[in-house]
């Protein structure tokens, strides 16, 4: 390791990782949070897990199945770090369960909205199972009895299934004691029950319920013992040569089905389970002791994020919202190129709306005087206006270019099936880079005006995702000026052809010269503190780790730069160490929607620079990503990034967390002063929604 990074001074990412989901769990706890929406932040810590284990735990049992010991930048070698993510997920996981069965559960009970336990059936409801099990469960049910001639199946990711302990002999006479019964797909993990049926407004009962409750059904004449359900985490990295392969889309089509089927990493079963089965599955899926997650209720929480849309009621949940749109666009029909013309347009999502982003390429689509759109595409779901209008306008003759990243992550199967269809239509469909995922957020339009071209150009810090954008934090800005345009210009040049990268006029971009400036940014603040002037640097990200940032950030801070991070996820700088970072301080906010926005503001002697970014300061974003960051320009535009993206997170008291030098959380203690919550001021200030209703 180079000596120039300490090993104490670096927090160990994994870690953080899960702390940062102890920060969302504390939502779940939060009683002033609607009851739903606790729920909701109960589901999303599972999902979260799923994937850490899919891709972080799976990548250090890589690196240990490799025999590598090499140490991170925290000095933990892989090893050391699993032992500590087992322990700490252990503790997590089991706090999870008990807030659902202990609180969650009983509070929803009390709202009418009841999960029906097989224990406590009614006749009626037992036969109203009974009947669902043979007419929607058993149908599409193939139980496998394993013997010599019915070896394991093969067990899906993440899929629910059931290890079924049996006694007796079969038709065959086999006296087989196991078999395993894989859940169909097809069903809903958690079913309505009819209100009649159910004795309250909002019944449910689990599909595993229901097949506990008639597994014996599938072994006639022989005596269920026991039927224990297990769920399998797998490796879900993608090992796609990229060197190698002639065709990236072929390739990566190819390799999709096998993510379902990679190395085990994380193996759950029911509390109840026998020591025999548990070791049985161990064994099956080549996982340890410490791999092994016995949980007192589902075996997926997941399942339970359906339960909001399937309740109707909406006392127990956020109050609904309409984001606002620009004055400038709001009549209706409002021309986007005169608008943009006139001045830069500045959004803010999800308290401002997406719509004047597909607005801008459903003109750009039917306009006769557009000639050429060109945009990039990480993620934008499987349904979208924007992706639709794409596709409308290469039909209506435009020259549409679009870079879609394939290897998006979880994402790969919708961006393949938009390359297709865009192709159809004579679209230009490129892949970007070779090595090199393309996360810049990029759209460019060229309109013919007065006999020239002139472009026109959206950049953002989010996704193209009408979705996302309805509870992801994002700034978008439109613009037309011919330099920022023109490095636009110039990166989707190099996306799409060949050759030597120019120098650019405003933007920043990864993998050439971002990291470079964000350093050179730092280190000039540096310098002005050291010259006796006032130095400032506030910067809010999804998550800090680049080991060379953060010890420019911490030798800022022992210069006298005043330093604030508002950083949501995992942060690697330990903020607070007297004569290292005392001037640094960290904060994360989380509450109803998900901080995204990348925002940089470095005072630079009262010039007060503004950046936006689609990169996070992390070493696969400076170095193994195409990410642009972009400057605001227009005075008005900067102030409202420095009151709305930075100030008033600064000032939040209500859902900000405050990180020691340890990497402990501990939330804003509320004292007697006025609350402020950035979000509800925000959702105040653009939207019909009273700031005391949405809390």
């Amino acid at each position: 390791m180079s000596k120039k990074f300490v090993p104490q001074q670096f927090l160990n990412r994994e870690l953080c990782q899960l702390e940062f989901n102890r920060r969302v769990l504390a939502q779940a706890e939060d009683a002033t949070i609607p009851l739903l929406e606790r729920l909701k932040y109960l589901c999303i810590v599972s999902s979260n897990l799923d994937e850490f284990f899919e891709i972080r735990v799976a990548g250090l049992k890589e690196r240990i199945k490799v025999g590598s010991v090499a140490a991170d930048a925290d000095g933990l070698t892989p090893q050391q770090t699993l032992k500590l993510v087992h322990l700490q997920t252990h503790q997590l996981i089991e706090r999870q369960y008990q807030l659902f069965n202990n609180n969650i559960t009983p509070a929803l009970s009390e709202q009418g909205i009841r999960f029906i336990r097989r224990t406590h059936w009614s006749e009626q409801q037992q036969a109203w199972v009974r009947e669902f099990f043979f007419r929607e469960v058993m149908p599409v049910l193939t139980p496998i009895g394993l013997d010599p001639a019915h070896p394991f199946p093969r067990v899906l990711n993440k899929s629910l299934n059931f290890a079924v302990e049996l006694q007796g002999k079969d038709a065959f006479g086999r006296n087989s004691t196991r078999a395993i019964v894989q859940a169909p797909r097809v069903v809903p993990r958690i079913i309505p029950m009819p209100p009649e049926i159910s004795g309250c407004e909002y019944g449910f009962v689990f599909l595993s319920s229901i097949l506990h409750a008639h597994v014996g059904e599938l072994f006639s004449g022989m005596e269920v013992l026991g039927c224990f359900q297990f769920r399998v985490t797998r490796n879900s990295n993608l090992f796609v040569d990229e060197e190698e392969v002639k065709n990236l889309r072929l390739s990566l089509q190819g390799e999709l089905p096998q993510r379902h089927f990679g190395d085990a990493v994380r193996l759950e079963i029911a509390d109840n389970c026998s020591p025999l089965i548990a070791e049985l599955l161990l064994k099956e899926f080549n996982l340890d002791a410490e791999d092994l997650f016995r949980v007192r209720g589902p075996v997926n929480l997941v399942r339970l994020m359906d339960i909001p849309e399937l309740v109707s009621r909406d006392s127990l949940k956020f109050p609904s919202f309409v984001p606002s749109v620009p004055g400038v666009l709001q009549k209706k029909g409002a021309d986007m190129f005169k608008v943009i013309r006139k001045s830069d347009v500045l959004l803010h999502h999800p308290f401002q709306s997406f719509k004047p982003v597909i607005d801008f390429i459903q003109q750009a689509s039917s306009d006769p005087n557009v000639v050429a759109i060109k945009q990039t595409v990480y993620r934008t779901g499987v349904d979208s206006a924007l992706m639709e209008a794409l596709i409308a306008a290469a039909r209506h003759g435009k020259e549409v270019t679009v870079v879609v990243e394939l290897l998006a992550r979880f994402d790969e199967e919708a961006n393949i099936n938009w390359a297709n269809r865009l192709e159809e239509v004579g679209a230009h469909v490129v892949y970007g880079v070779v090595g090199h995922k393309t996360h810049a957020k990029m759209l460019m339009v060229v309109r013919r005006e007065d006999g020239k071209l002139r472009r026109y150009v959206h950049l953002g810090t989010g996704n193209y995702h009408p979705r996302t954008a309805r509870f992801y934090t994002d700034f978008g800005l439109f613009t037309c000026n011919e330099k920022m345009c023109a490095d636009v210009n110039e990166v989707f040049s190099q996306l799409t052809s060949l050759g030597k990268a120019h120098a650019l006029n405003y933007l920043w971009q990864s993998p050439f010269s971002m990291h470079t400036e964000v350093l050179r940014a730092i280190r000039n603040e540096t310098f002005l503190a050291k010259s006796g002037k006032r130095a400032h640097i506030i910067a809010k990200m999804n998550a800090l780790l680049e080991p060379e940032t953060v010890n420019a950030l911490y030798e800022a801070s022992q210069a006298g730069v005043k330093v604030d991070l508002i950083v949501r996820g995992v942060c690697a700088l330990r903020p607070g160490v007297p004569g290292l970072s005392e001037n640094i301080r960290v904060r994360s906010v989380i509450g109803r929607f998900l901080e995204h926005t990348r925002v940089f503001y470095f005072r630079n002697n009262l010039k007060h620079d503004v950046y936006l970014a689609s990169a996070d300061w992390m070493d696969r974003n400076f170095f193994r990503r195409i990410e642009v960051c972009f400057p605001v320009l227009d005075k008005k535009l900067k102030k409202r990034v420095i009151d709305e993206g930075l100030k008033i997170y600064l000032h939040d008291n209500c859902q900000a967390w405050d990180m020691d030098s340890e990497g402990q959380y501990r939330r804003k203690k509320l004292r007697r002063v006025p609350l402020k919550c950035a979000q509800i001021e925000l959702l105040k200030q653009f939207s019909n929604v009273p700031a005391k209703a949405a809390l």
